[in-house]
């Protein structure tokens, strides 16, 4: 059984309260932008936190209408995120849940103009996922999307400029989760069965070399971005070139600074690590309110936004109970570097 922390660390900063499970936080200049899984209860898909305490469906109502069809509304947003260019960009799962079956059109990456409030693009990943995926994150070098499917292991190349998607490493066992553990047990679905989260979470180095990627239940993987971005490159030849990175614990989500160091929230403690690029790891905090920190957030300031999203309460994975403990709380603290420059603003 994992020990889990009993102090509360005075540098981090409750920021933001939410009547919801929220896994994703990001910030546009002085903007806060919030993306909620239905994993607790369906309602808003992405939302702005304004000021005055309000969330308001963005980029507007249409888009976060449910039970409607994928060509104008999202289907289940898993997260979202500035890009390098300033613009919001939004990941669809296409999916209801892990394991729940794809809605035809519904996996994408939606483009948001900030300054606009509007679509400027919706990239379509129908021809890159399979009946059970669930596209999960994104990442970004030199005209290239990198996505993570938690849902069927594999990952998605996507060229920013034509539009066409790929899937890579397809069934890699760099890919494919195991048995998830969080606060020390093992997860279960509604059936009581064990909860595998395959491909999750993804950084690209700050020069732009290297991804690192892994299942939600650790083992973390390296590959050569050059490798990945050339289509001849055959299967076979591609999963020769992934590298074992670091066997990491169960995460919830990463982020990455400009030095290169990972960020990494250690879901089965409460804790959130550093992996340094010569794979030295410490301890950044430790907190008994960081119960499953999601999709960490860098932002311009050198602040690291964690959402302590409850995930492993929720009842899709915690055997069918529904145990999380409202107000879901999204935390900030001061870190040592910013964001590299072709991640985000």
């Amino acid at each position: 059984m994992a020990t889990l922390p009993t102090e509360e660390d005075l540098r981090l900063t409750p920021v933001l309260a939410e009547d919801r499970v929220c896994t994703g936080v990001t910030t546009v200049r002085e903007r806060v932008f919030l993306s909620y899984p239905s994993a607790d209860r369906p309602g808003v898909r992405v939302a702005e936190a304004l000021p005055d305490g309000r969330r308001v469906p963005y980029p507007d109502a249409a888009w976060n209408a449910t039970d409607q069809p994928p060509d104008g509304a999202f289907v289940n947003v898993n997260g979202l995120r500035a890009g390098p260019d300033g613009r919001l960009w939004i990941i669809d799962a296409g999916a209801p849940g892990i394991g729940v079956r794809q809605v035809p059109g519904g996996a994408r990456l939606i483009v948001v103009d900030p300054d606009g409030d509007r679509v400027d693009r919706v990239y379509h990943l129908d021809a890159a996922v399979h009946p059970t995926s669930y596209v999960d994150d994104v990442r970004f070098h030199d005209g290239v999307g990198y996505l993570t499917d938690a849902g069927s292991p594999g990952l998605l190349v996507l060229d920013l400029d034509s539009g066409q998607v790929r899937r890579v490493l397809d069934g890699h066992p760099s890919t494919v989760g195991r048995p998830l553990v969080a606060d020390g047990r093992p997860l279960r679905d509604p059936d009581g069965g064990a909860v595998h989260v395959h491909a999750d979470q993804l950084e690209v180095s700050p020069d732009g070399r290297w991804l690192y990627y892994q299942p939600a239940s650790g083992g973390m993987s390296r590959i050569a971005t050059r490798w990945l971005d050339d289509p001849s490159v055959s299967a076979e030849e591609l999963g020769r070139r992934v590298e074992p990175w670091w066997d990491s614990p169960g995460t919830g989500g990463t982020a990455i600074d400009a030095a290169g160091t990972i960020y990494l929230s250690d879901v089965e403690r409460r804790r959130v690590l550093t992996l340094a690029p010569d794979r030295t790891v410490r301890t950044l905090v430790a907190d008994p309110r960081l119960a499953w920190v999601d999709a960490m957030w860098i932002d311009a300031d050198a602040r690291l936004w964690l959402p302590a999203a409850q995930l492993h309460l929720t009842a899709g994975l915690n055997g069918g109970h529904a145990a999380v403990d409202y107000p879901v709380r999204i935390y900030r603290m001061p870190v040592d570097g910013g964001p590299p420059a072709l991640d985000h603003p």
